[in-house]
């Protein structure tokens, strides 16, 4: 005869061990990091400067001055200078670092040419973003030296034309940055419009040759719909770093002090303000009009690609 034995028990699980194993309460334990690191290095922050906005700080003592350094701000010419210079270059950088970094992929994801060339090539692009900032800008500075051995002034000479004081023009001295830019940047773009590109399924491409697509139809038709969401980080990334590019013009001018200010972006007017000048509150009012209005341009582009809708559930 079997005799049935009752099933064991266990215990019930005690302290912080029955909220890992609580199903309500797991979930957040899990983001709890994140939501310290968040609070602790990013809103807290963010709440001070927006406190220190509204201050006039001099050796440690804040006097509150309500919105005196945002009306000296707009009414300083530098600072319209410094941000037209910074969207301007902003524009550019996605006019360079969008389409041709997806060209490129496109052509690396195709079946023309050799693996072994795609992949020297993919290496090659790459390499620039493993390179410091300030390496790269001492040596692009050597490059558009207004000298004649310097090498761009050599190629503008076997073109026929005379040196070239790059740095100290407005339009050469972004030509520059946006040289820099793209040597360092289109690879990285490049790498991340190649992930989306390898996650398209074969299968519509076939399907679309079978129908008789062309070439530009299935790009136009499969590759740009399905590749929306990486267009969309590049974009929002980008627009990031052209609004926050500083480094750059900084090492190339080598200093904060371009000719006519043509050089100087925003966040170098917030460094000439806050840390050469000591006026931190004023400072911290340019870096809050800064996130602003780089919350502003992503949440316009956001929503005229469609991010925000939702889709129809059917």
């Amino acid at each position: 005869m079997v005799t049935k034995t009752a099933p064991v028990t266990r215990p019930p699980r005690r302290g912080w061990k029955s909220l890992l194993y609580n199903q309500k309460a797991a979930p957040y334990l899990f983001i709890l990091p994140f939501i310290l690191t968040l609070g602790v290095f990013w809103i807290a922050p963010l709440v001070q400067s927006f406190i220190m906005s509204t201050q006039e700080i001099l050796y440690g003592d804040a006097t509150f001055v309500a919105t005196k350094n945002y009306e000296k701000m707009f009414r300083d010419r530098v600072f319209w200078q410094a941000l037209f210079n910074s969207l301007r270059y902003m524009v550019c950088t996605l006019l360079i670092l969008v389409p041709f970094p997806l060209l490129f992929a496109v052509l690396i994801n195709s079946k023309i040419g050799s693996p072994r060339i795609k992949a020297f090539f993919k290496s090659a692009m790459f390499i620039p973003a493993l390179t410091t900032v300030v390496v790269a800008g001492i040596v692009f500075r050597l490059m558009f030296s207004e000298t004649e051995t310097a090498m761009f002034n050599q190629i503008v000479e076997f073109l026929g034309f005379g040196p070239v004081k790059w740095l100290k023009g407005d339009m050469t001295g972004l030509l520059a940055l946006l040289t820099v830019a793209a040597w360092r940047w289109a690879g990285v773009n490049t790498m991340y419009f190649l992930a989306g590109l390898q996650a398209i399924p074969s299968d519509y491409y076939e399907a679309a040759s079978i129908d008789g697509a062309g070439p530009v139809r299935r790009f136009l038709h499969i590759t740009l719909p399905n590749i929306k969401p990486t267009m969309v980080y590049v974009i929002t990334i980008s627009v990031y770093g052209g609004l926050a590019m500083f480094v750059e013009s900084f090492i190339l001018h080598a200093g904060n002090d371009s000719p006519m200010n043509y050089g100087l972006t925003i966040v170098g007017y917030l460094y000439r303000k806050g840390i050469e000048e000591n006026d931190m509150g004023f400072a911290s009012a340019v870096g809050v009009v800064l996130l602003v209005l780089v919350m502003v341009i992503n949440l316009i582009q956001l929503t005229a690609t469609g991010t925000f809708k939702k889709e129809d559930k059917r």
